[in-house]
């Protein structure tokens, strides 16, 4: 018997970005987005540091953290985290003062709106998307 397939508004809960220097990330993303992120207990017990990004536990969007953890390095472009905003070359214009990059400033994704490529002060590529 063939299994029947669920539908979900947003299947993605949860991200996470690893980065090597948290304070540095944190203090990062809260400059380009406009947002305050908040540490977070080691929910392991081990040498995890965590800071979360604004988030409603009752709401079903995803959010995330960025994640200070032995063996998993920061970089790289395997995982790539968009990040919603009201128009974004705003956030765009803000990259470079904040100590990262634009690889690929605001461009056209035809009916799905606009978005930025950026690289962040840990290496980690992300995107700024926005419907105009």
């Amino acid at each position: 018997m063939a299994q029947e397939k669920q539908t979900m508004a947003n299947p993605v809960v949860w991200f996470e970005i690893y980065v090597d220097d948290i304070n540095r990330a944190k203090k990062f993303y809260e400059a380009v987005l406009g947002v305050q992120l908040d540490n977070m207990a080691d929910p392991t017990g081990t040498s995890m540091r965590m800071a979360s990004f604004p988030m409603q536990m009752d709401v079903p969007n995803a959010s995330g953290a960025l994640v200070q953890m032995e063996g998993m390095k920061a970089g790289g472009a395997s995982t790539i985290v968009y990040f919603q905003t009201e128009n974004c070359t705003e956030e765009e214009n803000r990259v470079v003062g904040a100590g990262g990059s634009v690889m690929k400033s605001r461009m056209s994704i035809g009916q799905y709106g606009f978005i930025t490529l950026a690289t962040d002060t840990e290496g980690n590529v992300f995107g700024l998307h926005s419907r105009k």
